[in-house]
């Protein structure tokens, strides 16, 4: 079971908090190319050094500003290894899986079904409102975007799966010994750290919602197919369709996209929709795809921890 993969007596739950500090380390190192650049940059053209978010992020053309932020993720997920290996005497696939191997065909799947459901909401938004975007596509631009895009994203998104749905959960299994513990926590805390994300600005608080409920939709997935292999497929999906797709002057990332949205941005239905109807559905096929049973049990249910023999 994959929750239980995480729980043995030496596995405490402080070794967890250690651990994400360890990891949080190892981010902030890979941070250290893009803040060198941004103070060679400044140095260089005698210019200020920007003192938030906004400015250094429209510092340098966008695809070096996303391989620039992507980097800290490669070396989070680096650190994500070897807490595992030294603190937690834990291989990579204990946090992955519950089966013996990484099923590539569910990480494929997920994808391949997100994906063609945000290029089909991206077509239904479009040309029911063609006057809010116009055409952004720069051929070499955009190839240079999907290659950074495809090699860095999934690794970005897959790092804050096996962060949250992953090392995370499994250590609030191991505080809580339960399931429904650390869906809410693992989901709360996911949302809350795009607390500070732009769209926050300009949408307001109740975003919140959108991402607290993608956290919590991704966290049912995980424990109802025992892995994070839906969850890193329909994660990396998310991101990169979105990249490549559609940019606007608010996102978290500017992208050499192949259209740019110029409406005002306000929250709405497409909110609420995801949460109340799209993730449902969702759950539906994936249910009928992989024979979910018994969802009481592995959302709501105890953990029983098996004595080691003497």
């Amino acid at each position: 079971m994959f929750l239980e993969q995480g729980i043995k007596p030496q596995n405490k739950f402080w070794l967890y908090l250690v651990g994400s500090v360890l990891i949080i380390l190892a981010s902030f190192i890979g941070q250290i190319p893009f803040s060198g650049a941004v103070l060679y940059s400044s140095f260089i053209n005698k210019k200020e050094i920007p003192t938030n978010n906004e400015a250094v992020m429209k510092m340098f053309e966008s695809n070096l500003t996303l391989f620039l932020v992507m980097i800290s993720f490669a070396f989070a997920f680096a650190g994500i290894y070897f807490v595992l290996k030294y603190l937690h005497n834990q291989t990579l696939l204990s946090v992955t899986t519950s089966r013996k191997k990484v099923d590539w065909n569910r990480i494929l799947f997920s994808f391949v079904l997100w994906s063609i459901f945000s290029a089909l909401s991206f077509a239904a938004v479009y040309f029911k409102s063609p006057e809010n975007f116009i055409w952004n596509f720069k051929l070499i631009p955009f190839l240079i975007l999907v290659v950074i895009g495809s090699v860095l994203i999934p690794i970005q998104t897959s790092t804050e799966e096996y962060i949250f749905r992953g090392y995370l959960m499994q250590g609030f299994a191991n505080l809580a010994k339960n399931r429904w513990f650390p869906l809410l926590m693992t989901s709360l805390i996911f949302g809350s750290m795009h607390i500070f994300n732009p769209e926050v600005a300009k949408m307001g608080y109740i975003i919140m919602v959108y991402y607290i409920g993608t956290g919590l939709f991704l966290g049912v997935i995980t424990l109802m197919d025992e892995g994070l292999e839906l969850a890193l497929g329909f994660h990396a999906a998310n991101n990169l369709v979105g990249a490549l797709l559609v940019t606007s002057d608010w996102s978290v990332f500017q992208t050499h996209s192949i259209f740019k949205d110029m409406s005002e941005p306000s929250a709405g239905l497409d909110v609420i929709l995801p949460i109340v109807v799209v993730y449902p559905i969702l759950l539906f096929i994936f249910s009928k795809k992989y024979n979910w049973t018994n969802w009481k049990e592995k959302l709501t249910g105890d953990i029983k921890v098996l004595e080691p023999l003497n």
